[in-house]
Parts: C-alpha cells; sequence; structure tokens
C-alpha cells in the first residue's frame, strides 16, 4: 500500500518586484518485505516516515518561507529544512527543480541541472540549492535541505541588469492592470520555481550514492602498504574524502592526505619534482591536488563560500556541476585578482596555518594556493611562483583496498 503527500516550501520576496518560490514535493510510503516470516501470510511491514523540520518545528503538509526584502547588496539569506527519517528503513534523497518561470518566461528544463545551474548564475540575483546528505540512515538520520538567496551590488553586467529590472517593471504593471480589470484575479509573482524533493527506500544500485565515502569522511589508510589500517603512525595517516558523489558503482575513491603531515615544501616552479618525492615513496595511486578539487568540495556550502574580487561585490560559489561553470568562476577570479574563501570551520580538512600549492596556475607569474586565514575562514588565492608552500598529492584508492 502507498501513501502519497506532497508538500510545497514557498518563499515570497518582495523588493521592486516579488519573487515566488515554492518546493517541496515528497512521496511518503510504506514498503514490504518480499519474504515471509513464517509459512503463514503474515508480511512483515517497515514504517515509512520522512519528517520535515524547520526552526525546530514539525511540518507537515505546508512549509511557508517569508522573505521581506530582496535588493541589490542585501546580505544573504538562507532557508534551511532539516530531513529526519524516523522510519524502519534507510533513505535516499534526491532533488530537482521541475519548473521555473521568469516574469512571462519559463525557462526551458534542457537537460538534467540545467535550471539549477541557471539560477545560481544567470539572473541579477542568486538562488543557490542544496541537499547535504543523499543518504539518511533509519530511525536517527537526518539531512538538510537549504535555498540561499543573494544579490551582489554589482553583476559587471549593467545592461542586463537594466533591461532585467524594466521588463519586471512593465510585467507588475501588466498584472496590477488585470487585477484592475477583474478583482478576482491574483497577480502572478515576478518569478516562480518549483522544486522537488523526493526521499525513496534507499536500495544499493550503482548510482546509489556510497555510505562509507561521504565527502570529507575521515579514513585511515596506510601509504606505503595500500591498504587501510587501525593505529595512526609514519605510514598510516589520516585520509579525507575528496569526492563529492561517490556512488556504490564506483571502485575507487579519491583522498587528500592530512594537510597537517610533513610533506615536501618549495616554489611552484618545483612542483612536479616535490610531488614525485611522495609518489615514489608511497605505493598506491597518486596525483596532483588541482583548484577544481577544492572547488567542487567548497561548492556544496551555499552560505559561506565566495568569490571575493577587487572592487567588487563577493559572490556566492555556487552550483559548479553543470558542464563548464568551474571554468567560467576560474577565469572570472583571475580577470578581477580575485581568491575563494570558504568555512575552515565547515571544511577543517581544507585548512591549514601552511600554504599549500594546488596544480592550477594563476597568472604568467602566480599559482593556486590554499591556506587557513583565521579560525572561521580559509581562502584559495594566487600566491607569487617563488613563494615556498607545501604539496600534498591526491590518493586514488581502490575500494578492495579498504575493505575489512
Amino acid at each position: 500500500m502507498k501513501r502519497k503527500h506532497k508538500v510545497y516550501l514557498k518563499l515570497n520576496l518582495l523588493s521592486l518586484f516579488c519573487i515566488g518560490v515554492s518546493f517541496i514535493s515528497i512521496t511518503l510510503a510504506w514498503f514490504a518485505y518480499s519474504g515471509l516470516s513464517t509459512v503463514t501470510t503474515e508480511v512483515d511491514v517497515k514504517a515509512w516516515n520522512i519528517e520535515f523540520m524547520k526552526d525546530s518545528e514539525v511540518v507537515t503538509n505546508e512549509i511557508v518561507i517569508d522573505v521581506n526584502e530582496v535588493y541589490p547588496g542585501m546580505e544573504p539569506i538562507v532557508e534551511k529544512v532539516s530531513i529526519h527519517n524516523r522510519g524502519d528503513s534507510n533513505a535516499m534523497l534526491s532533488y530537482q527543480v521541475v519548473s521555473a518561470r521568469v516574469l512571462n518566461t519559463d525557462l526551458e528544463n534542457q537537460e538534467n541541472g540545467y535550471l539549477v545551474d541557471v539560477l545560481s548564475h544567470e539572473l541579477p540575483f542568486h538562488i543557490n540549492i542544496n541537499l547535504e546528505d543523499r543518504y539518511i540512515e533509519a530511525q536517527d538520520g537526518v539531512s538538510n535541505f537549504s535555498v540561499s538567496i543573494s544579490w551582489p551590488l554589482d553583476s559587471l553586467n549593467d545592461e542586463k541588469d537594466s533591461k532585467w529590472g524594466n521588463e519586471a517593471y512593465k510585467f507588475q504593471q501588466e498584472e496590477q492592470a488585470k487585477q484592475a480589470q477583474d478583482p478576482s484575479y491574483t497577480p502572478k509573482k515576478s518569478l516562480k520555481i518549483v522544486i522537488s524533493v523526493k526521499a525513496e527506500q534507499f536500495i544499493d544500485t550503482e548510482e546509489a550514492p556510497d555510505i562509507n565515502y561521504n565527502v570529507g569522511d575521515l579514513i585511515l589508510y596506510d601509504v606505503v602498504n595500500n591498504q587501510k589500517c587501525e593505529t595512526l603512525s609514519s605510514t598510516c595517516l589520516k585520509n579525507y574524502v575528496l569526492d563529492t558523489n561517490n556512488t556504490i558503482g564506483d571502485s575507487t575513491v579519491t583522498l587528500l592526505p592530512d594537510l597537517y603531515e610533513t610533506y615536501p615544501s618549495g616554489n611552484y616552479s618545483n612542483y612536479n619534482t616535490l610531488l614525485n618525492e611522495t609518489a615514489t615513496t608511497w605505493k598506491g595511486t597518486t596525483r596532483a591536488l588541482t583548484l577544481e578539487d577544492i572547488l567542487k568540495v567548497i561548492s556544496t556550502d551555499n552560505q559561506y563560500s565566495y568569490l571575493k574580487r577587487d572592487n567588487l561585490s563577493d559572490v556566492i560559489i555556487g552550483n559548479l556541476e553543470y558542464k563548464n561553470r568551474i571554468s567560467t568562476i576560474v577565469e572570472k577570479s583571475k580577470e578581477y585578482n580575485g581568491l575563494f574563501s570558504f568555512s575552515s570551520e565547515k571544511f577543517p580538512y581544507l585548512s591549514s596555518n601552511k600554504c599549500y600549492w594546488v596544480n592550477t596556475e594563476y597568472s604568467a607569474d602566480k599559482a593556486y594556493a590554499f591556506q587557513k586565514q583565521d579560525n572561521i575562514t580559509a581562502t584559495i588565492y594566487g600566491n607569487d611562483k617563488n613563494t615556498p608552500c607545501s604539496i600534498v598529492p591526491v590518493i586514488i584508492v581502490d575500494k578492495a583496498n579498504l575493505m575489512e
């Protein structure tokens, strides 16, 4: 027997124009075991109970988030909904932007990830969506779904901003005229987005998340013997999962060794030589750490991960999964002497008091390096190539070598 509920989260933003965002639809159900517990016709049934909470209050049928104003230069607003698995079955979560309308134009959902990218990067304001964990365990598992809204003061595209603003004003006037002619008419919001968040019973498929290798998970790995280990030593090191979406079908996992170990240090011109010093002593497969590796991780935070540039407003990095979006944002950082900042509290495994090179050039005389700035913030910045920084490899490990 299946039971379906739909829950919608509406986000109303009022400024020069109104923005309405509604989401979440979720299917809840009962799942029956396929086997019989006895020779009788009794069948064991597991309870399926996914609970949404906002501001410590249980939400059942509808979630409404009201934001009074949105305007250029506003402080980013983040709304969070926690998803609790109170049932007896493990659950897998996913979301999809079902539709998006800007004024009178419906944005075509051309392919997977397209609308998420448009909302994150292609409008004067930015709406960034994040689902923290795709897997939640039975009875006590929790994940967080969040939406952040921001509007940089300067977008570097005055023509587009003016056009969008003029069209929004015209749209408002037309909607008000319709209401004047027919008082029962409800004016449409300037923007409407429908996001579907789905919870399903977790099934071990090739595409399902591998719960043993979530991004940031700590793994003890012997870099010489190429196997999992239990006690820290000169070869048994702390490592952290770098993959943001490691699946059951993936045969390997990408690990970043603990930044508080001792690694070769030198100028960027000696990067490959210093990297090989480590690679020749470690038995597993290694490669250079790149800017893309780090950006994929920190961009999952839609609240404290920023692109910062000289004389321009800070911009939340946003979703980077669609096509060549990473390349686009890297070029933006180079063009305006920019850097990337992120929370050293949220990503402690990417934060060290020492500077570390990444194998990505910034300019003719600079390369990207990253370093902890204080207890709150770390940055990825263009560093003079003659500055000595440490070099840490990325390790590609067969999952079979990490089995108990």
